[in-house]
């Protein structure tokens, strides 16, 4: 008997609108969130510090401490290109912002899964810096620009990893639970 696969709406904060912190087009390579000159710095703790280095403004907001917790970033088509580096992801994750982009480059995709990183695939979505984003409904709408976006939503295990912190989070929950 086959089984339906099982997809789930991505879980992010809901009861606020979101702030777009950030708005990058098409093609924001991996290098261009964590620089390769950093890849001496690999510890989590340590990788939130160099997010978007070569970013004046957003490095100004890290040093200032204001990014908010789930401010979103925005971007457009193959979000995370180039290089496997886990560390890309890692260093968005420890700003806790929620990545809505209107897709993901294929590893980039899998290193945010595991690792926690609330992202959020929206082929159409388009958001400028400032503008005030909902997640509600399934769906994510710019309630700056008055305009709504379906989501493709990943699929239920991958949205399990996000949801409990990442893929380790996740397998010590699952054993603790068989235990």
């Amino acid at each position: 008997m086959a089984r339906a696969k099982k997809t789930v709406t991505p879980r992010v904060r809901k009861a606020d609108a979101a702030r777009v912190i950030l708005s990058l087009g098409d093609d924001v390579s991996t290098d261009v969130i964590y620089p390769g000159r950093f890849m001496a710095t690999v510890l989590p703790s340590e990788t939130p510090a160099l997010a978007f280095a070569d970013h004046a403004e957003f490095q100004a907001a890290v040093k200032a401490k204001a990014i908010p917790k789930g401010a979103v970033i925005a971007g457009g088509e193959n979000f995370g290109c180039g290089s496997s580096r886990e560390q890309a992801a890692s260093c968005l994750k420890g700003h806790d912002v929620v990545v809505v982009a209107r897709s993901f480059a294929r590893i980039f995709l899998q290193n945010a899964i595991n690792l926690g990183l609330n992202v959020v695939v929206a082929p159409g979505f388009t958001a400028d810096e400032g503008d005030s984003i909902s997640f509600e409904g399934g769906g994510v709408e710019n309630l700056t620009k008055r305009t709504a976006f379906d989501v493709v939503p990943l699929p239920f295990a991958r949205q399990a990893i996000i949801d409990a912190g990442g893929l380790i989070a996740f397998t010590r929950a699952r054993l603790m639970a068989r235990a």
